[in-house]
């Protein structure tokens, strides 16, 4: 029997920021040869995985400011930095994120047990499977739950566009699916000042938003990303598979190269 067809909060961002990325990156295998490393991701990696250990109550290596400090800079990752000198910018900037966050974390409440680090969470809904990542998820003094996720790239984040977040709302049925009947809460927090936004997603919301992934999960999946034209959208410029898309004729014709 094939396997299911699997949906995460990245494939959906990247499918609805354009179709034809999705088809380089997921679905035609000529793709990943164009595929470059990213700065983002290795610093945001470098710090999750300090993070995750700080957290980890059976991680005995990890739990004082230096000894996180030590852990980033053993662990850093210096992939898709254009030179050493940036890589080095950027972990001076990580080291201090992390100093900051270890020191708000002695103001956590007592009594929070974390059940999820860096878990990969399933669902299967029919004709897909709904997968995701989480950051961490606490369990509350009341017994409800808390799916946090770190932004390293923020300074804060609105109620409003965390309500609309498409990976949190994943979170947030993939939770469910696990621990039914529980209360569940979403949080972000924005390591660049150590703030955080907090929202109670309602059982109808979290339903709508089940909904809309499955007629969005059934355009994904059964797109013809054989015959599909690319068009030119503002990511263009900054991305991996430009040189794929601009060997269609249509698209050169329209695509202008960005001055400067």
């Amino acid at each position: 029997m094939a396997r299911k067809p699997t949906i995460s909060p990245t494939k959906i961002t990247t499918y609805l920021a354009c179709p034809v990325k999705y088809k380089w990156t997921y679905v035609d295998p000529r793709g990943k040869w164009f595929m470059r490393a990213k700065s983002y991701y290795s610093f945001g990696s470098s710090l999750h995985s300090v993070l995750q250990r700080f957290h980890d109550e059976g991680d005995k290596g990890v739990q004082t400011k230096e000894q996180a400090l030590a852990k980033l800079a053993e662990n850093w990752v210096t992939a898709g930095y254009a030179t050493p000198e940036e890589a080095a910018e950027a972990l001076a900037e990580g080291r201090e994120l992390i100093a900051g966050y270890v020191d708000a974390q002695a103001e956590r409440p007592p009594g929070i047990q974390t059940i999820f680090l860096e878990k990969q969470l399933r669902d299967d809904l029919g004709e897909f499977v709904l997968i995701g990542r989480v950051d961490r998820v606490d369990e509350l003094e009341d017994g409800s739950l808390e799916i946090i996720d770190y932004k390293s790239g923020r300074d804060a984040t609105e109620p409003d566009e965390l309500r609309d977040d498409i990976a949190m709302n994943c979170y947030q049925l993939l939770v469910r699916s696990k621990m039914p009947g529980k209360r569940v809460l979403s949080t972000v927090i924005a390591l660049r000042t150590q703030s955080s936004t907090t929202v109670e997603p309602s059982e109808e919301e979290v339903e709508q938003f089940k909904q809309d992934l499955l007629a969005l999960a059934g355009e994904i999946l059964s797109r013809d990303y054989e015959n599909l034209v690319p068009t030119v959208k503002e990511i263009c410029p900054e991305c991996d598979f430009l040189p794929l898309c601009r060997r269609n004729e249509e698209f050169a014709e329209e695509y202008e190269p960005r001055e400067g």
